[in-house]
């Protein structure tokens, strides 16, 4: 845990009564090693911490819905178990992938790798090793292998399971639209405001799974004061909106392209940036003959153009071009599993946990994570774009 200072560890011990565990690393394609480390065997540290704890009640971990990987139609709330896998590939040994790192850190080092070659293969390995399994990135590989590992490993510890979906402002508390840090979901409606996008990915079919952040705190409390001091079990929740009240892709891109005509973004000269309606590409195939059309072949001809005409004196601004369209083609390959999910996330536990709670009003009042309650267009024109663009203005994130 870090703790050096022994007596200050003795009395942790002592006194500790329920741990909360929400440290993680999120970015989907950090480095393998760095993943496992934090996220994996992180949270393994937190667990053998906890069964030191002498007045343990409970301890709680914040994970991911999409610890499903890309299964489609309903997701139970259901444990991982050591060795299972979305796609049912047999062989997954979490002390064995942590066992390849090494090596493959130790090949690299001996080979002489530059930092840069060893970040590069560590970001590869991680993918690959998801994708084997069935996993779309390492980020959700590392989350479902530390479920893996701390219900196996748990003893008689009593475990609760937070599985958000994707967490975006906040609906009320401590005040609407609060948000720290653009989300993924967020930098594409930044992009849209000021003028760099002009089309939403997604199916119209789908649902987009979002939940205010109180709203997974407020969850979180619930379950504390629910399962403190009882029996040894493993109880899972998913907090998300799918499952009782939906919304889609493109109802999300029409309350952007909403609230930007109302409130458009000021670009350079202090004029506003006005957004057409945006196009919504229901496919990645959609997606590649719009890139291909829009910004792929008028690419093409420039480089002709540039060679036959100006004796190749843009070739940096074509470098340059060509290495942004690159990036963009892998973020969304890398996010496509998501703006694409096919699935709807069950959560009978959750509801049991409101009903609960619905039997104090002051309780169900305060800590309310109940997402019917939410009307989308209302939370997303009114609360959540608004906090949005006012968090990237007041971190200068608005580089038009």
């Amino acid at each position: 845990m870090g703790v050096q200072n022994t007596e200050m560890l003795e009395e942790m011990w002592k006194e500790v009564d329920i741990i909360v565990n929400v440290a993680a690393n999120t970015k989907f394609d950090e480095r393998y090693d760095v993943l496992l480390d934090v996220n994996t065997f992180g949270s393994m540290n937190v667990l053998n911490f906890a069964k030191k704890c002498l007045k343990l009640e409970m301890l709680l971990h914040v994970s991911t819905a999409y610890v499903c990987g890309e299964t489609s139609g309903v997701i139970l709330e259901k444990p991982f178990r050591m060795a299972e896998t979305p796609n049912g590939s047999l062989g997954l040994d979490v002390l064995q992938e942590q066992s390849i790192v090494k090596d493959t850190l130790n090949e690299l080092m001996d080979s002489n790798a530059t930092k840069e070659e060893q970040r590069s293969a560590m970001k590869e390995l991680g993918l690959k090793r998801a994708r084997l399994y069935g996993w779309p990135n390492t980020y959700v590989f590392t989350k479902a292998m530390a479920e893996m590992m701390m219900g196996n490993c748990r003893g008689n510890i009593p475990l609760v399971i937070v599985r958000p979906t994707v967490v975006t402002s906040t609906y009320r508390e401590p005040f609407p639209g609060w948000i720290e840090g653009t989300r993924h979901i967020d930098s594409l409606a930044v992009a849209y405001g000021t003028g760099k996008v002009t089309c939403f990915l997604g199916n119209p079919t789908f649902a987009l799974d979002v939940i205010p952040g109180d709203m997974v705190v407020n969850a979180m409390i619930v379950a504390m004061v629910t399962h403190a001091n009882q029996s040894s079990v493993e109880y899972i929740y998913h907090v998300g909106s799918s499952s009782k009240n939906p919304c889609t892709p493109n109802k999300f891109a029409d309350f952007g392209y909403q609230y930007f005509v109302k409130n458009p973004v000021i670009g350079k000269g202090g004029k506003p940036i006005m957004v057409k309606k945006p196009t919504l590409l229901t496919s990645m195939a959609s997606f590649r003959r719009y890139m291909s059309t829009r910004y792929f072949l008028p690419l093409k001809v420039f480089k002709v153009a540039n060679v036959l005409c100006c004796c190749n004196n843009y070739h940096q601004t074509y470098s340059l071009m060509k290495r942004k369209l690159s990036f963009v083609m892998y973020l969304v390959k890398l996010f496509a599993p998501y703006i694409y999910f096919d699935g709807i996330f069950d959560d009978q536990n959750t509801e049991r946990l409101r009903t609960a709670m619905n039997s104090s009003t002051v309780d169900a009042e305060t800590f309310y994570f109940d997402p019917k309650c939410i009307a989308w267009e209302d939370y997303a024109i009114n609360i959540h774009l608004p906090g949005v663009m006012k968090h990237n203005q007041n971190n200068h994130n608005l580089k038009l």
